[in-house]
């Protein structure tokens, strides 16, 4: 079994006549946290959506766990362990609590164990469950969000921007989220971030990527906190 978990190698794709991505090359090992981050329209979003089969791929290769998976469709990634959380905020909000969960499972006989597993993050959902999805703040919505990525507890987790727009603590409590996921199931997560602070604290390594390439990266115990804003100011 290969030691990562997703393996993309000169992957190519983009919008209409335009190529976003421009031959990206990355590797996630098991259990391992990423923080990919570059400047607003570098391709970060693109690549995440790539990896979901929300956009097709032109060139290069996807593997999972060392199997291709270009072209997959998102149904299949999702229920072969692959978790997303987008940065657009994809709840209806005149729905409860609840009915968004579910949404993120096959049947309803599995709602019980995935509450059950996401409350250990975010407890205050199951206090809720009834209560109108667009009453909540915004960061709320946004543990609503990974909450339900969570749900069938995914082997990897695709996550993009979800710092943005939220208050400390709440990027606190979402932090330490990740860590447990990452603890406690061995999970492998690619975070897309703005946040410095957030990324580097939560990831075990950094990657940056401009024009739709990575153009560095390194591991976050040894990360220069000047290299990367120096790579994110121009």
């Amino acid at each position: 079994m290969t030691e990562n978990k997703l393996t993309i190698d000169g992957l190519v794709s983009g919008y209409g006549a335009l190529d976003i991505l421009q031959g990206v090359v990355l590797a996630l090992k098991r259990g391992e946290i990423l923080a990919l981050m570059g400047r607003n329209g570098m391709g970060k979003t693109t690549l995440l959506k790539t990896l979901m089969g929300l956009i097709r791929t032109r060139g290069g290769t996807i593997a999972l766990d060392g199997r291709p998976v270009a072209g997959k469709p998102p149904s299949w990634l999702l229920a072969n362990g692959v978790g997303y959380a987008p940065q657009e905020l994809p709840l209806f909000q005149d729905l409860s609590i609840r009915d968004n969960l579910r949404l993120a499972l096959r049947h309803d006989r599995d709602l019980p164990r995935a509450l059950e597993h996401v409350s250990c993050s975010f407890p205050f959902l199951l206090d809720r469950l009834d209560q109108k999805t667009g009453t909540l703040s915004g960061g709320e919505q946004k543990m609503l969000i990974l909450s339900r990525a969570m749900m069938c507890e995914p082997d990897l987790l695709l996550i993009d921007e979800i710092s943005e727009g939220v208050q400390p603590s709440v990027v606190q409590r979402i932090a330490a989220a990740l860590r447990a996921e990452q603890e406690r199931r061995g999970v492998s997560i690619l975070l897309v971030e703005q946040n410095l602070a957030f990324a580097l604290d939560v990831a075990d390594r950094w990657a940056v990527m401009k024009l739709g390439r990575i153009v560095d990266g390194g591991a976050c115990e040894a990360a220069s906190r000047q290299t990367v804003l120096n790579h994110l100011s121009i």
